[in-house]
């Protein structure tokens, strides 16, 4: 499970999710135990691990209002 879990940040962090928001969603367990459970649940789809990586990064940059650039999102 450990493994899983380094895997998953360093690659959301490939991804441009920066390493704060992934240290939060770390530390909480609720919010881990969410993300650990989509991302299998998109790996039983059939995607690649960049395809999950890919969709799981848009999705946080998206809700935390950052765009790829990392400068914030107009609403």
């Amino acid at each position: 499970m450990e493994i899983e879990k380094l895997n998953i940040y360093n690659c959301l962090r490939d991804f441009n999710v920066p390493a704060p928001i992934l240290d939060e969603i770390f530390a909480n367990e609720k919010d881990l135990n969410i993300l650990i459970s989509s991302w299998r649940d998109l790996k039983n789809t059939g995607l690649k691990h960049d395809e999950i990586a890919d969709k799981v990064s848009k999705l946080i940059i998206s809700e935390i209002g950052l765009d790829t650039d990392h400068n914030p999102v107009e609403k």
